[in-house]
Protein backbone atom coordinates (compact mmCIF):
# COMPACT_ATOMS: atom_id res chain seq x y z
CA UNK A 1 0.00 0.00 0.00
CA UNK A 2 3.07 2.59 0.62
CA UNK A 3 4.58 1.57 -2.48
CA UNK A 4 1.51 2.22 -3.84
CA UNK A 5 1.44 5.56 -2.88
CA UNK A 6 4.57 6.61 -3.36
CA UNK A 7 3.97 5.69 -6.41
CA UNK A 8 1.16 8.11 -7.22
CA UNK A 9 2.65 10.79 -5.48
CA UNK A 10 5.99 10.41 -7.60
CA UNK A 11 3.22 10.65 -10.65
CA UNK A 12 1.25 13.32 -9.25
CA UNK A 13 4.54 15.45 -8.70
CA UNK A 14 5.94 14.77 -12.22
CA UNK A 15 2.77 15.37 -13.77
CA UNK A 16 3.05 18.67 -12.25
CA UNK A 17 6.21 19.65 -13.73
CA UNK A 18 5.15 18.39 -16.74
CA UNK A 19 2.25 20.99 -16.81
CA UNK A 20 4.37 23.50 -15.62
CA UNK A 21 6.57 23.13 -18.04
CA UNK A 22 3.76 22.66 -21.10
CA UNK A 23 3.24 26.80 -19.44
CA UNK A 24 6.37 27.89 -21.07
CA UNK A 25 6.37 25.39 -23.99
CA UNK A 26 7.39 27.02 -27.09
CA UNK A 27 6.96 23.74 -29.36
CA UNK A 28 4.19 22.05 -28.67
CA UNK A 29 0.49 23.57 -29.07
CA UNK A 30 -2.65 22.19 -29.40
CA UNK A 31 -4.07 21.26 -33.12
CA UNK A 32 -5.05 24.35 -35.03
CA UNK A 33 -3.04 26.81 -33.50
CA UNK A 34 0.10 25.38 -34.42
CA UNK A 35 2.57 27.72 -35.66
CA UNK A 36 2.83 25.29 -38.78
CA UNK A 37 -0.83 25.55 -39.23
CA UNK A 38 -1.85 29.22 -38.44
CA UNK A 39 1.56 30.46 -40.81
CA UNK A 40 0.67 28.55 -43.61
CA UNK A 41 -3.19 30.22 -43.50
CA UNK A 42 -1.69 32.96 -43.05
CA UNK A 43 0.42 33.03 -45.92
CA UNK A 44 -1.73 31.62 -48.20
CA UNK A 45 -4.09 34.60 -47.33
CA UNK A 46 -1.52 36.83 -48.70
CA UNK A 47 -0.99 35.36 -51.73
CA UNK A 48 -4.45 35.02 -52.50
CA UNK A 49 -5.31 39.04 -51.45
CA UNK A 50 -4.65 42.01 -54.01
CA UNK A 51 -2.00 44.58 -52.76
CA UNK A 52 -3.47 46.29 -50.04
CA UNK A 53 -3.64 50.02 -49.56
CA UNK A 54 -1.80 50.84 -46.43
CA UNK A 55 -3.00 47.25 -44.81
CA UNK A 56 -6.78 47.72 -45.30
CA UNK A 57 -7.27 44.61 -47.94
CA UNK A 58 -10.15 46.06 -48.63
CA UNK A 59 -9.71 49.87 -49.70
CA UNK A 60 -12.31 52.16 -51.21
CA UNK A 61 -10.02 52.95 -53.51
CA UNK A 62 -6.80 50.54 -55.63
CA UNK A 63 -3.22 51.47 -53.99
CA UNK A 64 -1.19 53.78 -55.77
CA UNK A 65 1.92 52.08 -54.28
CA UNK A 66 3.36 48.97 -52.32
CA UNK A 67 2.96 50.04 -48.65
CA UNK A 68 4.80 49.11 -45.60
CA UNK A 69 1.71 46.58 -43.70
CA UNK A 70 1.87 45.05 -47.51
CA UNK A 71 6.14 44.58 -46.92
CA UNK A 72 6.01 43.66 -43.91
CA UNK A 73 3.92 40.51 -44.61
CA UNK A 74 5.59 39.77 -47.93
CA UNK A 75 8.47 39.75 -45.39
CA UNK A 76 6.77 37.33 -42.84
CA UNK A 77 5.75 35.18 -45.60
CA UNK A 78 9.38 34.65 -47.07
CA UNK A 79 11.25 34.10 -43.31
CA UNK A 80 8.00 31.29 -42.70
CA UNK A 81 8.63 29.66 -46.09
CA UNK A 82 12.33 29.34 -45.47
CA UNK A 83 12.01 28.25 -42.32
CA UNK A 84 9.85 25.40 -43.35
CA UNK A 85 11.79 24.40 -46.14
CA UNK A 86 8.95 25.04 -48.44
CA UNK A 87 10.15 25.91 -51.67
CA UNK A 88 7.45 26.37 -53.61
CA UNK A 89 5.55 28.41 -51.45
CA UNK A 90 8.61 30.50 -51.23
CA UNK A 91 8.71 30.75 -55.10
CA UNK A 92 4.83 31.85 -54.73
CA UNK A 93 6.02 35.01 -52.88
CA UNK A 94 8.58 35.36 -55.78
CA UNK A 95 5.77 35.31 -58.68
CA UNK A 96 4.02 38.03 -56.89
CA UNK A 97 7.19 40.33 -56.98
CA UNK A 98 7.69 39.61 -60.66
CA UNK A 99 5.47 42.40 -61.86
CA UNK A 100 7.01 45.14 -60.07
CA UNK A 101 9.65 45.06 -63.01
CA UNK A 102 7.23 45.88 -65.95
CA UNK A 103 3.37 45.92 -65.76
CA UNK A 104 2.93 47.05 -61.71
CA UNK A 105 6.15 49.26 -61.91
CA UNK A 106 4.28 52.09 -61.09
CA UNK A 107 3.45 50.61 -57.94
CA UNK A 108 7.21 50.65 -56.71
CA UNK A 109 7.15 53.55 -53.57
CA UNK A 110 9.36 56.74 -54.14
CA UNK A 111 12.59 55.84 -51.67
CA UNK A 112 11.65 59.35 -49.59
CA UNK A 113 10.39 58.32 -46.30
CA UNK A 114 10.94 55.49 -43.11
CA UNK A 115 7.40 54.28 -44.18
CA UNK A 116 8.80 53.71 -48.16
CA UNK A 117 12.11 52.78 -47.69
CA UNK A 118 11.39 50.00 -46.18
CA UNK A 119 10.20 48.28 -49.24
CA UNK A 120 13.65 46.91 -49.89
CA UNK A 121 13.59 44.26 -47.17
CA UNK A 122 11.09 42.13 -49.67
CA UNK A 123 13.95 42.43 -52.52
CA UNK A 124 16.67 42.06 -50.51
CA UNK A 125 15.14 38.88 -48.86
CA UNK A 126 14.46 37.53 -52.38
CA UNK A 127 18.43 37.97 -52.93
CA UNK A 128 19.36 36.20 -49.86
CA UNK A 129 17.17 33.20 -51.08
CA UNK A 130 18.11 33.66 -55.29
CA UNK A 131 21.41 35.77 -55.33
CA UNK A 132 20.07 37.31 -58.17
CA UNK A 133 21.77 40.46 -58.73
CA UNK A 134 18.84 42.54 -59.70
CA UNK A 135 16.72 41.76 -55.98
CA UNK A 136 20.58 43.09 -54.78
CA UNK A 137 20.11 46.30 -56.64
CA UNK A 138 16.61 47.19 -55.98
CA UNK A 139 17.12 46.56 -52.02
CA UNK A 140 20.63 47.98 -51.43
CA UNK A 141 19.19 51.22 -53.33
CA UNK A 142 16.10 51.72 -50.82
CA UNK A 143 18.68 51.28 -48.07
CA UNK A 144 21.35 53.51 -49.14
CA UNK A 145 18.82 56.28 -50.13
CA UNK A 146 17.98 56.26 -46.43
CA UNK A 147 21.48 58.12 -45.49
CA UNK A 148 21.86 59.96 -48.92
CA UNK A 149 20.68 63.41 -48.23
CA UNK A 150 18.02 64.52 -51.54
CA UNK A 151 18.63 67.80 -52.71
CA UNK A 152 15.50 69.28 -51.52
CA UNK A 153 16.33 68.45 -48.38
CA UNK A 154 14.68 70.58 -45.33
CA UNK A 155 16.72 71.93 -42.46
CA UNK A 156 15.57 69.03 -40.34
CA UNK A 157 16.76 66.69 -42.39
CA UNK A 158 20.21 68.41 -43.18
CA UNK A 159 20.67 68.90 -39.67
CA UNK A 160 20.17 64.79 -39.07
CA UNK A 161 22.10 64.42 -41.60
CA UNK A 162 24.81 66.05 -40.40
CA UNK A 163 24.90 64.17 -37.65
CA UNK A 164 25.21 60.70 -39.06
CA UNK A 165 21.41 60.02 -38.36
CA UNK A 166 19.02 59.10 -41.24
CA UNK A 167 18.23 62.39 -42.87
CA UNK A 168 14.26 60.35 -42.86
CA UNK A 169 14.46 60.72 -38.74
CA UNK A 170 11.26 62.03 -37.07
CA UNK A 171 11.50 60.40 -33.60
CA UNK A 172 8.36 58.44 -34.38
CA UNK A 173 8.54 54.81 -32.69
CA UNK A 174 7.16 53.26 -35.84
CA UNK A 175 10.69 54.37 -37.10
CA UNK A 176 12.17 51.84 -35.27
CA UNK A 177 11.25 49.04 -37.58
CA UNK A 178 11.10 50.67 -40.89
CA UNK A 179 14.95 51.97 -40.40
CA UNK A 180 15.97 48.69 -38.88
CA UNK A 181 14.40 46.09 -40.93
CA UNK A 182 16.08 47.43 -44.60
CA UNK A 183 19.38 48.32 -43.31
CA UNK A 184 19.66 44.35 -41.16
CA UNK A 185 18.75 43.38 -44.67
CA UNK A 186 21.07 45.03 -46.40
CA UNK A 187 23.65 44.07 -43.89
CA UNK A 188 22.39 40.41 -44.67
CA UNK A 189 22.84 40.66 -47.90
CA UNK A 190 26.41 42.54 -48.53
CA UNK A 191 27.98 41.48 -45.06
CA UNK A 192 28.91 45.34 -45.13
CA UNK A 193 28.80 46.54 -41.17
CA UNK A 194 28.02 50.02 -42.43
CA UNK A 195 24.55 49.59 -42.42
CA UNK A 196 23.91 47.24 -39.52
CA UNK A 197 26.16 49.93 -37.29
CA UNK A 198 24.54 53.13 -38.46
CA UNK A 199 20.95 51.40 -37.60
CA UNK A 200 22.63 50.47 -34.33
CA UNK A 201 23.51 54.31 -33.75
CA UNK A 202 20.04 54.99 -34.83
CA UNK A 203 18.32 52.90 -32.37
CA UNK A 204 20.30 54.34 -29.63
CA UNK A 205 18.96 57.92 -30.68
CA UNK A 206 15.47 56.80 -30.21
CA UNK A 207 16.50 54.80 -26.93
CA UNK A 208 18.04 58.03 -25.47
CA UNK A 209 15.42 60.32 -26.61
CA UNK A 210 11.82 58.91 -26.13
CA UNK A 211 11.80 55.85 -23.79
CA UNK A 212 10.16 56.32 -20.86
CA UNK A 213 11.04 55.97 -17.19
CA UNK A 214 8.53 52.57 -17.23
CA UNK A 215 10.24 51.10 -20.08
CA UNK A 216 7.25 52.21 -22.89
CA UNK A 217 7.39 54.99 -25.39
CA UNK A 218 5.07 57.31 -26.27
CA UNK A 219 3.79 57.17 -29.81
CA UNK A 220 5.89 60.75 -30.49
CA UNK A 221 7.48 63.36 -28.24
CA UNK A 222 4.28 65.34 -28.75
CA UNK A 223 1.48 62.61 -28.82
CA UNK A 224 1.85 61.30 -25.04
CA UNK A 225 0.18 58.12 -25.24
CA UNK A 226 1.94 54.46 -25.11
CA UNK A 227 0.46 53.17 -28.20
CA UNK A 228 0.12 49.79 -28.46
CA UNK A 229 0.99 49.05 -32.42
CA UNK A 230 3.62 51.58 -31.70
CA UNK A 231 5.31 50.45 -29.24
CA UNK A 232 5.13 47.09 -31.10
CA UNK A 233 7.40 48.09 -33.75
CA UNK A 234 9.89 49.55 -31.08
CA UNK A 235 10.10 46.03 -29.98
CA UNK A 236 10.05 43.78 -32.90
CA UNK A 237 12.65 46.61 -34.03
CA UNK A 238 15.08 45.82 -31.45
CA UNK A 239 14.35 42.07 -31.37
CA UNK A 240 15.17 42.32 -35.44
CA UNK A 241 18.64 43.84 -34.85
CA UNK A 242 19.44 42.04 -31.93
CA UNK A 243 19.22 38.81 -33.84
CA UNK A 244 22.14 40.49 -35.89
CA UNK A 245 23.79 43.01 -34.54
CA UNK A 246 27.96 41.53 -33.83
CA UNK A 247 28.35 41.39 -30.53
CA UNK A 248 31.63 43.56 -31.24
CA UNK A 249 29.02 46.57 -32.06
CA UNK A 250 29.49 49.23 -29.32
CA UNK A 251 25.70 50.15 -29.02
CA UNK A 252 24.88 46.83 -28.68
CA UNK A 253 24.76 46.57 -24.77
CA UNK A 254 22.40 49.80 -24.92
CA UNK A 255 20.00 48.24 -27.16
CA UNK A 256 19.76 45.43 -25.04
CA UNK A 257 19.84 47.45 -21.87
CA UNK A 258 16.33 49.96 -23.69
CA UNK A 259 15.24 45.59 -24.89
CA UNK A 260 15.55 44.08 -21.59
CA UNK A 261 13.93 47.90 -19.67
CA UNK A 262 10.65 47.33 -22.16
CA UNK A 263 10.52 43.78 -22.08
CA UNK A 264 9.88 43.92 -18.09
CA UNK A 265 7.27 46.68 -18.83
CA UNK A 266 5.52 44.71 -21.32
CA UNK A 267 5.52 42.11 -18.89
CA UNK A 268 3.40 43.85 -16.64
CA UNK A 269 0.84 45.57 -18.45
CA UNK A 270 -0.02 41.45 -20.49
CA UNK A 271 -3.49 40.95 -19.89
CA UNK A 272 -4.44 37.30 -17.81
CA UNK A 273 -5.84 36.32 -21.32
CA UNK A 274 -2.41 36.77 -22.95
CA UNK A 275 -3.70 40.22 -24.43
CA UNK A 276 -2.32 44.01 -24.27
CA UNK A 277 -4.35 47.02 -24.74
CA UNK A 278 -4.65 49.52 -27.94
CA UNK A 279 -3.13 51.94 -24.84
CA UNK A 280 -1.03 49.35 -23.34
CA UNK A 281 -1.25 51.24 -19.72
CA UNK A 282 -4.61 52.16 -19.75
CA UNK A 283 -7.33 50.04 -18.49
CA UNK A 284 -10.28 51.04 -20.24
CA UNK A 285 -8.68 50.58 -23.73
CA UNK A 286 -9.53 47.41 -25.60
CA UNK A 287 -7.45 44.80 -26.00
CA UNK A 288 -5.38 44.98 -29.45
CA UNK A 289 -4.04 42.03 -32.01
CA UNK A 290 -1.55 43.75 -33.85
CA UNK A 291 0.24 45.28 -30.84
CA UNK A 292 0.10 41.62 -29.25
CA UNK A 293 1.16 39.79 -32.03
CA UNK A 294 4.77 42.19 -32.11
CA UNK A 295 4.95 41.97 -28.58
CA UNK A 296 4.67 38.11 -28.71
CA UNK A 297 7.41 37.88 -31.70
CA UNK A 298 9.68 40.12 -29.50
CA UNK A 299 8.99 37.42 -26.36
CA UNK A 300 9.42 34.56 -28.49
CA UNK A 301 12.67 36.25 -30.01
CA UNK A 302 14.16 36.84 -26.70
CA UNK A 303 13.56 33.54 -25.54
CA UNK A 304 14.69 31.91 -28.45
CA UNK A 305 17.99 34.01 -27.99
CA UNK A 306 18.37 33.26 -24.85
CA UNK A 307 18.10 37.21 -24.07
CA UNK A 308 15.24 36.63 -21.29
CA UNK A 309 14.13 34.01 -19.01
CA UNK A 310 12.64 31.28 -20.80
CA UNK A 311 9.86 30.23 -18.09
CA UNK A 312 8.90 33.56 -17.30
CA UNK A 313 9.01 35.31 -20.76
CA UNK A 314 8.10 31.57 -22.76
CA UNK A 315 4.92 31.60 -20.75
CA UNK A 316 4.04 35.13 -21.70
CA UNK A 317 5.03 34.21 -25.64
CA UNK A 318 2.83 31.35 -25.16
CA UNK A 319 0.28 32.86 -23.78
CA UNK A 320 0.04 35.99 -26.61
CA UNK A 321 0.24 32.94 -29.28
CA UNK A 322 -2.85 31.04 -28.41
CA UNK A 323 -4.76 34.50 -27.43
CA UNK A 324 -3.81 35.79 -30.97
CA UNK A 325 -4.78 32.41 -32.62
CA UNK A 326 -9.00 33.05 -30.76
CA UNK A 327 -9.13 35.82 -32.72
CA UNK A 328 -8.10 34.70 -36.57
CA UNK A 329 -11.30 33.78 -38.05
CA UNK A 330 -13.02 31.12 -40.57
CA UNK A 331 -11.41 33.74 -43.18
CA UNK A 332 -8.13 33.37 -41.70
CA UNK A 333 -8.37 37.18 -40.75
CA UNK A 334 -7.38 38.49 -37.76
CA UNK A 335 -9.78 40.63 -36.08
CA UNK A 336 -9.36 43.42 -33.62
CA UNK A 337 -6.86 45.45 -36.03
CA UNK A 338 -6.22 49.13 -35.05
CA UNK A 339 -6.49 51.34 -38.11
CA UNK A 340 -3.84 52.86 -39.66
CA UNK A 341 -2.72 55.58 -36.64
CA UNK A 342 -1.22 58.89 -36.94
CA UNK A 343 0.32 60.75 -34.00
CA UNK A 344 -2.01 63.09 -32.43
CA UNK A 345 -2.09 64.31 -28.11
CA UNK A 346 -5.63 63.00 -27.35
CA UNK A 347 -6.70 60.06 -25.69
CA UNK A 348 -10.14 59.55 -27.39
CA UNK A 349 -7.89 59.34 -30.62
CA UNK A 350 -6.28 56.13 -29.85
CA UNK A 351 -9.31 54.71 -27.57
CA UNK A 352 -12.07 55.24 -31.14
CA UNK A 353 -9.77 54.00 -33.87
CA UNK A 354 -11.51 51.67 -35.93
CA UNK A 355 -11.57 47.76 -35.45
CA UNK A 356 -10.68 46.73 -38.69
CA UNK A 357 -10.60 43.11 -40.06
CA UNK A 358 -7.85 40.92 -42.04
CA UNK A 359 -5.59 43.90 -42.08
CA UNK A 360 -2.05 43.49 -42.96
CA UNK A 361 -1.12 45.76 -39.43
CA UNK A 362 -2.12 42.14 -37.90
CA UNK A 363 -1.78 39.69 -40.61
CA UNK A 364 1.97 40.39 -40.78
CA UNK A 365 3.22 40.05 -37.23
CA UNK A 366 1.15 37.02 -36.62
CA UNK A 367 3.00 35.56 -39.62
CA UNK A 368 6.37 36.65 -37.67
CA UNK A 369 5.28 34.73 -34.64
CA UNK A 370 5.28 31.61 -36.96
CA UNK A 371 8.32 31.77 -38.05
CA UNK A 372 9.77 32.89 -34.86
CA UNK A 373 8.09 30.12 -33.24
CA UNK A 374 9.60 27.18 -36.02
CA UNK A 375 13.03 28.93 -35.64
Amino acid sequence: MNKLISFLFVMLVFNGIQAKTRDYDLKKFPESKTPLEIGTRIAEKFLKTPHSRYGNTRPETPPTQITYPDVCTWLGGMWFAKVTGNDPLFNRFESRFAPLFDQEANLLPRANHVDNNVFGSVPLELYLKTRQQKYLDMGVKYADAQWILPENAKPQEKEWADRGYSWQTRIWIDDMFMITAVQAQAYRATGDRKYIDRAAKEMVLYLDTIQLPNGLFYHSPEAHFCWGRGNGWMAAGMAEILRILPKDNPDRPRIMEGYHKMMAALLKYQEKDGMWRQIIDDTEAWKETSGTAMFTYAFITGVKNGWLDKKTYGAAARKGWLALTGYLNADDELTDVCEGTNIKNDRNHYLQRKRIVGDLHGQAPLLWCASALLR
